[in-house]
């Protein structure tokens, strides 16, 4: 079995409180649960919005510059994640399905690297 990130993607203006209804919670949940019954849920996280990240970068001189928000200054951010367990990369691909119906959100699906797969 391998381990998938199924990450949700939301704008960078993305406010809770507005685009977010007890519908979608409900539906969050069920899936929630849906996930857990079948085995294949590993962990799963919801993130603070991508401006209260701190980006931490090696210096030449060998000490780590920390700034304010996120690292990539782009339009969307990750928001939430689950890390996921499963056969292939069909069946991590169709609970992504699932979860970009019920977070109403752009989804993306990508394997862990397997360090025991190279040995």
């Amino acid at each position: 079995m391998t381990r998938y990130l199924v990450a949700i993607h939301h704008p960078d203006d993305y406010d809770p409180s507005v685009a977010e209804d007890e519908a979608m919670h409900r539906d969050i949940d069920v899936l929630n649960d849906e996930m857990v019954a079948a085995g294949v849920r590993i962990f799963v996280g919801g993130l603070h919005p991508a401006g209260s990240a701190r980006s931490l970068r090696a210096q030449p001189n060998g000490e780590v510059l920390v700034t304010d928000g996120p690292y990539l200054k782009t339009g969307e951010h990750v928001g939430g994640f689950w890390v996921l367990e499963a056969a292939d990369l069909d069946e991590a691909v169709a609970w992504g399905r699932k979860a970009a119906i019920a977070c109403r959100a752009p989804v993306e699906v990508r394997p862990f690297h397997d360090p025991m797969a190279a040995s």
